[in-house]
């Protein structure tokens, strides 16, 4: 065939091709695939943000030298990696998250993201002689504070005060400075630029001693009272069936200014007692409580196990689970990687023995850190696991106490951001946390939603860890005291997980690291009765 007639094919075939393809629809749909934040870094950031990838939510914790109508962007990730973020460079410039912002994040889709920002500020307000703390309504712009009747309010000496942060400025500056507060009081309170006017009351209180409240644990009790500052302040108490007063030492009791809390330990639980402020020879009310009943971490001992398949479960066959393991995720590539041992430090018995494996074939697989929590396994994600931590628990002990045994080995395995930890020692983990959220903490380890707990979370009452980087070649004892950020919120829920990589959720760690643990036991006092 001649090279013109194969031109001439060529040339047809081509206008034919074109013809078609004008005609031809791409119908084909994109992939949907969720694009998260993965981290978020900020200037002057107090701890790690929140980042929820359900809710497509981001919260950022400022400190108070942040000026929040500028806040600068230091750096961030998304999942995946080639995901954008079209905004980003306004945000690395400063952005105002004085109100909540919505930004949008894409890959094929778009996806919006609500951030916004959480300043944390100290303020207060103190005057000579002042009964209680002060009220501080930031909403309103209001602080009142109160003083005895006899309290010349012509002459009142202002003894501390902080509205805002660090930078800001006060006018009048009434820092150590007598005021007249007959009438309330006006300071112009001006920091980023920004003037707010504050008012100030100072109120005048027929009640010297207040008991204002009882929080009842089990074996503590946390009393909290009011009276003049400066007086003998303090609290007693007697159980309901005696007459007989018993006064709380000075060690027991923290005082901040006129308000003071007393904490009561060696009570019995379920009992009632009955407490009273007291300041000098004056008397608050009296307040009767009840404390709670003890509980503890049903199977803490991990006697009972059973073999489900290659599946191992901390639960007797047949009865009601309160731990579970990663085992199911760890099993569609190899055996269960935490299962029970006889090895105790009694010589009778089983423990749990939590072993980090490289779980696969060759090169393919992943890493799965030995683990045991409480709360269950919902179902695997791929090659990632969904869990549910928390198992119902309304009671607030003190510390976590139990025996533990550690081989640690050096990591072997990392993900994006763990890279430098190749190589170094590979680090066991117990925690305890409570929660009072409304449901048990979800756990998802897949990057593309990962959500992990966190601390800090608002949804934390306490919280407490122990960690080891080192060989512990014995049973070892430990205990972990419980870290309450309030004393007055009942947890609904307890957390509580062991496992021999403390970076397991980000597929980091050693293979062949071990933790063993057993006979972990919940203590609910401080210290003896005085």
């Amino acid at each position: 065939m001649s090279a013109s007639k194969i031109s001439a094919i060529a040339i047809a075939l081509t206008a034919a091709f074109a013809l078609l393809s004008g005609c031809i629809k791409n119908n084909i749909p994109y992939p949907r695939i969720q694009v998260s934040f993965t981290s978020i870094e900020v200037e002057d950031a107090l701890q790690a943000p929140t980042i929820d990838s359900l809710a497509m939510t981001v919260t950022l914790y400022l400190s108070e030298r942040v000026n929040p109508a500028n806040v600068v962007v230091n750096g961030f990730t998304l999942s995946p990696t080639h995901a954008e973020w079209p905004d980003s460079a306004a945000w690395l410039n400063g952005i105002d998250l004085t109100e909540p912002v919505t930004t949008t994040l894409t890959l094929y889709q778009e996806y919006d993201w609500v951030v916004s920002a959480v300043r944390d500020v100290e303020r207060y307000f103190t005057v000579e002689q002042q009964v209680g703390a002060s009220v501080i309504d930031v909403a309103g712009r209001r602080v009142i504070a109160y003083v005895p009747e006899n309290v010349d309010l012509t002459r009142l000496k202002v003894t501390s005060i902080k509205l805002e942060g660090v930078t800001a400025t006060m006018d009048p500056d009434i820092d150590g400075k007598e005021v007249d507060f007959t009438h309330p009081v006006d300071v112009t309170v001006t920091e980023f630029g920004k003037s707010e006017v504050w008012t100030i009351y100072v109120l005048t209180t027929e009640a010297t001693v207040t008991t204002e409240s009882v929080d009842a644990w089990t074996c503590v009790a946390w009393l909290h009272g009011t009276a003049e500052e400066g007086k003998d302040n303090g609290f007693e108490y007697r159980r309901a069936d005696s007459d007989t007063w018993l006064k709380m030492t000075p060690s027991q009791i923290t005082v901040d200014g006129g308000s003071f809390t007393g904490r009561l330990t060696g009570l019995s639980p379920e009992t009632t007692y009955v407490a009273r402020a007291y300041s000098g020879e004056e008397y608050g009310a009296e307040v009767e409580f009840t404390t709670q009943p003890t509980a503890q971490l049903p199977n803490g001992d991990f006697e009972n196990w059973w073999l489900d398949g290659k599946v191992w479960c901390p639960w007797a066959e047949g009865g009601e689970s309160f731990w579970d393991t990663g085992n199911k995720g760890a099993t569609t590539l190899g055996t269960s990687n935490s299962f029970p041992s006889d090895d105790t430090p009694t010589g009778t018995g089983r423990s749990a023995c939590l072993e980090t494996r490289f779980v696969g074939i060759g090169v393919i697989g992943k890493l799965a850190a030995g683990n045991i929590f409480a709360g269950r396994y919902v179902r695997t994600d791929g090659t990632n696991g969904i869990l549910s931590f928390g198992r119902p628990f309304t009671v607030r002990p003190t510390h976590l106490k139990g025996w533990m045994k550690y081989h640690s080995v050096p990591i072997s395995s990392t993900t994006s951001g763990f890279e430098d930890l190749k190589g170094e020692p590979d680090t066991g983990i117990v925690w305890i946390a409570l929660i009072d959220s409304d449901e048990p903490f979800e756990i998802r380890t897949n990057p593309k939603n990962r959500q992990l707990f966190d601390p800090e979370g608002d949804y934390v009452v306490a919280y407490g860890k122990l960690e080891w980087n080192t060989d512990v070649t014995e049973w070892t004892q430990f205990t972990i005291e419980l870290d309450y950020k309030s004393t007055s919120r009942v947890p609904k829920y307890v957390l509580c997980t062991c496992s021999a990589s403390a970076l397991g959720d980000y597929f980091t760690g050693g293979n062949g690291s071990v933790l063993m643990v057993d006979d972990l036991v919940l203590d609910f006092d401080y210290t003896s009765p005085n």
